[in-house]
């Protein structure tokens, strides 16, 4: 079902200095707010802005019993560590078995994210790690879908948790590629929700997510303080 990995403790992220960092968060943070699909411009702009709050969340994470252990065990997240058949096998009811469905329905795979290059400090580029590789358990616990609107509700919801300056971004920015019925129907009723939920459900970072799969995921949920929008078709 799961199978521990673990990142070895040499940073291979590449070395960059003080001031090619600022140049690659002014380029990046131009081109994002150009095109917010240019999902590595995101990403770079994520890792060149983040230090301070990545370092919030780290120490939150040091704060709690689970977190520490995941600081410490650094499970990754990709095919190779998570049975995805067993996962199609577990009851409908399972969390597991939820987030296998959500991969499978909107076509993508636990080895989609974007690898880590410009954080130096190894412990926060694993948290910056931890950070992408659970947007599949976001998605599949907030029962938010990948359209535009489910991704930035769902960059509210994380924006709520972390406060990262990407999800800020992304937050204040991509409503731009919506209609406006689109925009209203998000400000109205999705954004209020993430903010909401976002901010009074447990910090997800401090979840060992893999050892959720067998268990029911509506007892999970209210255990972590997670609930849904009645709605998201209206």
């Amino acid at each position: 079902m799961f199978n521990k990995t673990y990142i070895t403790r040499v940073n291979q992220n590449e070395q960059i200095s003080g001031f090619q960092k600022v140049l690659l968060s002014v380029s990046s943070a131009f081109t994002a707010l150009i095109d917010p699909s240019r999902q590595d411009m995101v990403a770079t702009l994520g890792e060149t802005t983040g230090t301070i709050f990545l370092e919030r969340i780290r120490d939150k994470m040091l704060q709690d019993k689970i977190g520490r252990r995941i600081l410490r065990e650094q499970p990754i997240v990709n095919s190779q560590t998570i049975d995805l058949n067993y996962l199609r096998q577990l009851p409908k009811t399972t969390f597991g078995r939820a987030y296998v469905a959500f991969l499978d329905k909107y076509q993508v795979t636990p080895d989609s994210r974007t690898k880590v290059r410009y954080i130096d400090d190894p412990e926060l580029a694993y948290v910056m790690r931890r950070f992408r590789e659970a947007h599949d358990f976001f998605h599949t616990l907030t029962n938010l879908p990948t359209t535009v609107e489910g991704e930035l509700a769902l960059k509210w919801f994380e924006l709520a948790q972390t406060g990262l300056p990407v999800s800020l971004l992304s937050s204040l920015f991509g409503h731009l590629r919506l209609t406006s019925k689109e925009r209203n129907h998000l400000f109205d009723i999705y954004v209020p929700w993430a903010v909401q939920c976002g901010s009074s459900s447990k910090l997800l970072m401090n979840v060992y997510f893999e050892e959720y799969f067998e268990k029911d995921i509506d007892g999970m949920r209210r255990e972590l303080g997670i609930y849904l929008i009645d709605d998201l078709k209206k």
